[in-house]
């Protein structure tokens, strides 16, 4: 990612703050971007910037904001973030005050996922794994959750584990959407996102519209429907029971 892009980025992370772009080379930016905003997210992007792509791009950012308007003040308790990626969504969900959460397990089936998504939230990996990433097949998931997770000296071992909130903010990317979804014990809470961005082939279960979405997606109590406008798609998303 550019320079350029970084600060846009982060100025669209933190709309709040009162920001001046930062363009001294090398670890002397990052270091001052540091100072100017104390987030994990940083440390993040100094090791990982040039890996991340995608990841902190307007419209994921700005749906990952969304998501945690809806959620605050509720208690997510143990949080299965579903095709997790990097780990942001984590980040943005601990440093949120009005985000209540016991701990957050990320899954994703790319191998190349897990390092990273633990780097980034390295504060909470070493918290007694208040944060976990690792990689797995959500479409095969079964509830409790049996994965294999590594330790610091990187031996292995599996956890055994049950959510309280599973978040799934890639539902576009997920083939056996059906499977997944019916696999989810009843009276979970969900937040699902999909959107309508059917020219990537990446995305292989887009919907039309919210109707569509909640057709896919059947919840027994709805919290939250809504359809968020970005540059290149509308965003769908569900909060509620199944």
């Amino acid at each position: 990612m550019k320079l350029e892009e970084i600060n846009d980025r982060v100025k669209l992370l933190w709309p709040n703050r009162e920001f001046t772009k930062v363009y001294m080379s090398g670890g002397s930016y990052w270091d001052q971007l540091h100072e100017l905003i104390p987030s994990q997210l940083i440390y993040g992007l100094k090791k990982h910037n040039d890996k991340i792509g995608d990841a902190l791009s307007q419209g994921q950012i700005k749906s990952k904001q969304w998501l945690l308007e809806i959620l605050q003040g509720i208690d997510l308790g143990m949080v299965f973030i579903c095709a997790g990626w990097y780990g942001i969504l984590a980040i943005m969900m601990f440093e949120d005050e009005n985000i209540f959460v016991n701990k957050i397990r990320s899954f994703d089936i790319d191998d190349n996922c897990w390092k990273i998504a633990e780097d980034f939230n390295r504060p909470w990996t070493k918290d007694n794994w208040k944060f976990k990433a690792s990689t797995l097949d959500i479409t095969t998931m079964q509830f409790p959750t049996k994965y294999k997770t590594y330790r610091a000296n990187g031996t292995s071992l599996i956890l055994d584990e049950m959510p309280d909130t599973i978040i799934n903010t890639s539902c576009e990317h997920i083939e056996k959407f059906t499977e997944w979804f019916n696999a989810i014990p009843k009276g979970k809470l969900v937040a699902l996102q999909t959107n309508n961005y059917f020219d990537l082939p990446e995305h292989v279960n887009c919907v039309k519209n919210l109707a569509e979405f909640k057709e896919q997606a059947p919840l027994s109590d709805v919290i939250f429907g809504g359809r968020l406008e970005l540059e290149k798609y509308t965003r769908f998303m569900l909060i509620g029971y199944v």
